[in-house]
C-alpha cells in the first residue's frame, strides 16, 4: 500500500528534539481536455489506480484531489466516475511550489 506521507517533510523540534511531519498542502487540479475518465470497479483503490495510470502508487493523492475524495481510505466505491488527470508534471510542479 502507498505511503500517505511520501510527500510530507520531516521537521525536528529544537526544544524537544522530536521529529514531526509537516502538513502537506495539495494543489487544486483543474480539469484538462486531455484528462480521461473511468468508472470505478469493485476492489479499486487510489494507490492501485495511481500505479496503473502513473506507474507510481505514491501519486494516489492526485486522483483523490481531482475527484474531491477526502475519505481516510484508499478504497473507491464501485460505480463512481473518476477523473484521471493527464498532466502529472504540472500537478507535481504545483505541489512543489505550495510546499516550499
Amino acid at each position: 500500500m502507498a505511503n500517505r506521507y511520501a510527500y510530507s517533510k520531516v521537521i525536528q523540534s529544537n526544544e524537544t528534539k522530536k521529529q514531526y511531519l509537516e502538513s502537506t498542502i495539495y494543489p487544486k487540479i483543474k480539469a484538462n481536455d486531455n484528462d480521461f475518465y473511468i468508472i470505478s470497479e469493485a476492489g479499486d483503490r487510489l494507490d492501485l489506480l495511481a500505479n496503473k495510470y502513473y506507474n507510481d502508487k505514491t501519486k494516489w493523492w492526485i486522483i483523490a484531489t481531482a475527484n474531491n475524495i477526502n475519505d481516510a481510505t484508499f478504497y473507491v466505491e464501485p460505480g463512481i466516475q473518476l477523473r484521471i488527470p493527464s498532466d502529472v508534471n504540472a500537478v507535481m510542479n504545483s505541489l512543489e511550489k505550495l510546499n516550499k
